[in-house]
C-alpha cells in the first residue's frame, strides 16, 4: 500500500447528457468554460459551484459530442489520514463507517479530500497511468446498481440519470429507486 495514494472506489454517479438535459453545463453548447464536456471522453471537467465547492465529472462522448459523469460519492480505500487532514476532520472520528462517510460522500467532499481543484486538474487525462488523477477498473465487481433523480437540480430533475451501489454505506443521498 503506499502512502501517498489516495484512492476510492466510485460508489455513486450522476450522467449529465447534451442537447435536452437543461441541467448539463454543455446544454447551451460549448463554451471555453465547458469545452472539456465536448470530448474525446476520460478527460477531467472540475467546476466551482456556490462559490464553495469543486466538483469533478469526467467526459464520457466522442468528440464533438458533450456528456459527462460526475463523481457524487467514493468509499475512501488509502490514504484516508491525509483525506481527514484536508477535509479538516480529526482521525478519532474516521473509526466507524459513519465517520469514514464523510470524507468523500458528496461531490464537494471528494474534491475536498482529494484536493482537486479546476486550476490543477480540468482537463486532465484520467486513463493514463501517468496522471495525477485516474480513474481505472479494481475488478471489485460492483453489485446491485440502483437508479433514481439526480440530487439537487432544479432543472430536468426528472431524468432518473444518477446511479448507486445499492449495499454501499458511502452513497451520499438517498436510496430510493426508479424502476
Amino acid at each position: 500500500m503506499n502512502q501517498d495514494r489516495l484512492t476510492g472506489r466510485i460508489v455513486e454517479v450522476e450522467v449529465y447528457l447534451g442537447e435536452g438535459d437543461l441541467a448539463a453545463h454543455s446544454a447551451a453548447g460549448k463554451t471555453a468554460r465547458n469545452q472539456v464536456l465536448f470530448g474525446p471522453p476520460g478527460h477531467a471537467y472540475v467546476y466551482f459551484i456556490y462559490g464553495v465547492h469543486y466538483c469533478l465529472n469526467f467526459s464520457c462522448m466522442p468528440k464533438g459530442q458533450a456528456g459527462c459523469v460526475l463523481l457524487r460519492a467514493l468509499e475512501p480505500l488509502e490514504g484516508i489520514p491525509q483525506m481527514a487532514r484536508a477535509r479538516g476532520l480529526r482521525r478519532e472520528g474516521l473509526q466507524s463507517t459513519s465517520g469514514l462517510r464523510s470524507l468523500t460522500s458528496g461531490p464537494g467532499r471528494i474534491c475536498e479530500a482529494f484536493g482537486i481543484t479546476r486550476d490543477g486538474f480540468n482537463g486532465k487525462k484520467l486513463y493514463r497511468p501517468d496522471s495525477p488523477l485516474r480513474i481505472v477498473d479494481d475488478s471489485s465487481g460492483p453489485g446491485e446498481i440502483r437508479e433514481s433523480a439526480r440530487i439537487g437540480i432544479t432543472k430536468s430533475p426528472e431524468m432518473p440519470l444518477r446511479y448507486f451501489l445499492a449495499a454501499s454505506p458511502f452513497v451520499s443521498g438517498k436510496r430510493g429507486a426508479t424502476d
